[in-house]
């Protein structure tokens, strides 16, 4: 088969996949953040438009994303000409898995069923991160003290379902997202306390990654292995069990696994600001931040981000916060819908056209 200029392969007479640069893109435009757990819609009907909002979708209610789209859209007498999905996982190929659930994305199956003139695929915290120039101070809950310089890297780190992470640079005045899996390094032990409770900690993938302990199922884990070490019996069985003891203080062993937690990612925070040099600020998006804002806000995340001798004066000076803007990534992906001059995205092997 002939390769296109991105080096992807494709079949003779079908039409490329991608052009690199993102000029303008047809509206109506229906917009999405895809989870492992919800699914999230809007349509923008023009470029000064405001999202319309469609109901919200549980990824475990539809077997393919195709069906949720569908259900989502419903008998609207307005139907779509293009499609900009924001998706919890890698964009490469035809057939796109998302990470933490069982849907395959396949593109030029969304365009055939809408009949859309395009479709275009980005990384979820790539959308997260999109968002972060329009941020206001309303939008964000700040963590500790720490400044932002106005053109400065950004991140953004997302404990869920699963984990997730981004990065947006200023180039030359241009907005430029760096896409990535942050949530699948590795990441050890370093307190006493962390050398007992670890050899505990339930791996599913043979080894201890960022996500293993920083999302949902990590909450259920490091509850499990601190009651494993102290003896306890273990009393509850969700995540949502062990944050609402945790909260409340009414289970010693839940609060403990909330405060690693955060511990944890703030250990991972200050890693990713150093990697990047986050001057424009450290921000945390998803529902766990927004639940368990308290904890984060109670020292123990601030000080592991600070922790990185001989750096922890430079970390000192940015500042870390949650994002408490509702439907943040789908406004990420409406601001690149909207104003795609402002943002160095590259669509190689992310665009499909009818």
């Amino acid at each position: 088969m002939p390769a296109d200029r991105a080096g992807i392969n494709r079949p003779c007479g079908s039409p490329m996949m991608t052009d690199d640069h993102l000029n303008r893109i047809p509206f109506p435009v229906l917009i999405g953040d895809i989870g492992g757990t919800n699914a999230r819609f809007a349509v923008i009907a023009d470029e000064e438009g405001p999202a319309e909002r469609l109901p919200n979708t549980h990824t475990a209610d539809h077997a393919t994303i195709d069906d949720a789209i569908a259900a989502a859209l419903g008998d609207r007498g307005v139907r779509p000409k293009s499609a900009m999905l924001a998706l919890a996982g890698p964009i490469a190929g035809e057939q796109v898995p998302l990470t933490n659930c069982d849907w395959v994305v396949a593109p030029r199956r969304l365009v055939a069923r809408f009949g859309l003139d395009e479709a275009i695929l980005i990384n979820d915290f790539e959308a997260q991160s999109l968002c972060l120039p329009d941020l206001g101070p309303g939008d964000i809950d700040p963590i500790g003290d720490g400044t932002t310089a106005a053109e400065g890297t950004r991140v953004v780190v997302g404990p869920g379902t699963g984990l997730g992470a981004g990065a947006l640079v200023n180039a030359n005045g241009t907005w430029v997202p760096v896409p990535g899996e942050g949530g699948h390094v590795d990441l050890g032990p370093q307190s006493e306390r962390d050398m007992a409770i670890w050899p505990l900690i339930e791996r599913p993938l043979g080894r201890i990654e960022a996500e293993t302990v920083i999302s949902g199922g990590g909450i259920l884990r490091l509850y499990r292995a601190v009651c494993a070490v102290d003896g306890a019996t273990v009393r509850h069985e969700t995540p949502e069990e062990v944050t609402e003891a945790g909260l409340t203080g009414g289970d010693a062993q839940a609060t403990e696994a909330l405060g690693l937690l955060a511990t944890y990612l703030g250990r991972l925070a200050g890693d990713l600001a150093l990697i990047f040099m986050a001057t424009g600020g450290v921000y945390l998006a998803g529902g766990i931040p927004t639940r368990i804002a308290p904890v984060l806000k109670s020292g123990a995340f601030r000080d592991a981000f600070v922790a990185k001798p001989p750096h922890d004066g430079l970390l000192a000076t940015i500042a870390t916060a949650i994002i408490v803007k509702e439907d943040a990534a789908l406004a990420g992906v409406g601001a690149l819908a909207r104003a795609p001059s402002r943002f160095g995205v590259t669509l190689s092997g992310r665009r499909w056209r009818g």
